[in-house]
């Protein structure tokens, strides 16, 4: 068994063998990092527009973005934890700007597939708990991300 990916492309614009590589790579990181078979997690790809209307929503802030995640794990104030045996482990959300993809693709003078990647490991890594607030742990997410890209093989 394998995640469940919840893939939706609300721009039109992946390919087939785009979204088979991106569900092998989520797999692989996944096998990585321990996570148990069968974790559901949403991973969304739209339009710079609209990933600013949603970091603006969610965020407060008023502009396109590469990257969202939302983890379902983190326990925000007042909430309570639901757990059940036979209920599969809730990673969360990513939400891609696909035109901002493309865009970085350039700017950084690598393959667009390889942008993805960073985006969707980056993405992926959050719902674990990896974050970047502070020089350390910044330092580890980004050590993972590039250990995971390039053991997948998506060198820069």
């Amino acid at each position: 068994m394998a995640l469940q990916i919840d893939m939706i492309d609300e721009t039109n614009e992946l390919t087939e063998e785009h979204q088979q590589l991106i569900e092998k790579l989520l797999n692989y990181a996944a096998k990585e990092e321990q996570v148990e078979d069968g974790s559901e997690l949403s991973l969304t790809f739209v339009t710079n527009e609209e990933i600013q209307e949603i970091n603006k929503t969610y965020r407060g802030k008023d502009q396109s973005t590469d990257v969202i995640s939302f983890a379902m794990e983190e326990m925000g104030e007042g909430e309570i934890e639901i757990i059940a045996p036979d209920m599969p482990r809730m990673l969360g959300d990513i939400i891609i700007s696909l035109e901002r993809a493309k865009e970085q693709a350039d700017e950084y003078g690598h393959s667009f597939i390889r942008e993805m990647g960073f985006l969707v490991v980056h993405g992926f890594l959050h719902l674990l708990g990896y974050d970047h607030m502070n020089e350390e742990d910044e330092k580890r997410m980004f050590s993972r991300q590039k250990t995971l890209l390039d053991g997948f093989g998506l060198e820069r």
